[in-house]
């Protein structure tokens, strides 16, 4: 199956259009704290521009499960991504299908990760380092890891091809890899992304 693309940190139209038409399958929001935090009605206004075929999501942190809810649903979003510490309570009660972060740990195994995962049953799960800093984590940890997740964390045009040939993640998620500066994303990287991810 086909590795999906997810382009995160989204504050723009043309970006989200461009990333579209460039083959994206899905767009991502940011409404927690960060240099690429959105409003709800600016998401809603782009997530109304979009192609119907593309998914869309909101990333979130540690933030009321009503306040998570409310915004999803002025936004219009299709999925909700959770990066903090929600209980898997929360988890059910978003209100859409929910993408729960598992940072990787020093230390962790394909073991201990999947544990993590077992105790959020029924959400789509997304792996990274957990820092936010662009950079990537050690990816044999996950090697052997038969749940489908999203990879994340560092990865740009350059190492793309080579995380998807070596864990044939469900799908890649992109943000600051892809970007000219915070929040405005470079259309040759996007391009470039995108095609090294599709080349196998």
């Amino acid at each position: 199956m086909r590795t999906k693309i997810k382009i995160c940190g989204l504050t723009n139209l043309q970006d989200a259009l461009l990333a579209a038409e460039l083959g994206a399958d899905a767009l991502g929001f940011v409404f927690a704290e960060s240099k690429r935090k959105v409003t709800s009605e600016s998401a809603r206004e782009i997530v109304r521009a979009l192609p119907a075929f593309v998914i869309t999501a909101g990333v979130f942190m540690d933030q009321p499960v009503d306040e998570v809810r409310r915004i999803a649903e002025h936004a219009g979003l299709d999925r909700i991504q959770l990066h903090g510490e929600e209980s898997p309570a929360e988890c059910l009660r978003a209100g859409r299908p929910v993408i729960k972060r598992i940072s990787v740990r020093p230390g962790d195994t394909a073991e201990t990760i999947r544990s993590r995962m077992a105790a959020y049953p029924g959400p789509g799960y997304l792996i990274d380092p957990g820092a936010g800093d662009g950079k990537v984590f050690d990816w044999r940890i996950i090697r052997g890891l038969d749940i489908p997740y999203i990879l994340a964390g560092g990865l740009h045009p350059g190492n793309v091809r080579e995380a998807v040939a070596m864990l044939h993640p469900y799908g890649v998620d992109v943000s600051g890899g892809v970007e000219s500066e915070p929040g405005k994303k470079d259309p040759n990287k996007l391009k470039r992304f995108i095609e090294e991810a599709r080349c196998l």
